[in-house]
């Protein structure tokens, strides 16, 4: 899957993801003069942002192509994913195992009755999707 990925698909990926990160931290710990700032420059923001969505807009391609496509890569990626979901149910089911036997040896029933909902729970959970996803869009 990574061979169809363009570098420069790739490259714009990563700058979306910068700006969001830095967007979330200017949001976060310098509230005030990130509002004083987009204040002050909302007009130009504005034309910027509607640039650059007029030049994706103009840039797009078949959506049937896309879709397609989309659907073909996912089909082939959904056995792994399954295999990948009933390992972590695995993983998980063993994880809370251990943790509820080592809070039964302590003599703590009542912990050891609230890891062994969460933990199993979860494993149990997640093999279960799986097979109702496979199940339900016929794969």
């Amino acid at each position: 899957m990574l061979q169809h990925i363009s570098w420069l698909s790739f490259a714009k990926s990563l700058a979306v993801i910068t700006a969001l990160y830095y967007l979330a931290v200017l949001g976060l710990f310098y509230r005030k003069e990130t509002f004083a700032f987009f204040h002050r420059v909302r007009r130009r923001l504005f034309l910027v942002s509607s640039a650059a969505t007029l030049a994706t807009i103009a840039n797009a391609q078949d959506p049937n192509a896309g879709i397609s496509q989309a659907n073909t890569l996912i089909r082939g990626m959904f056995d792994t994913g399954t295999q990948l979901m009933y390992a972590i149910g695995a993983v998980l089911g063993l994880v809370g195992a251990v943790k509820t036997y080592k809070e039964w040896n302590a003599g703590h029933q009542q912990e050891a009755y609230r890891a062994a909902t969460g933990w199993l729970g979860s494993s149990i959970f997640l093999v279960v999707v799986a097979a109702i996803i496979k199940s339900f869009f016929g794969l």
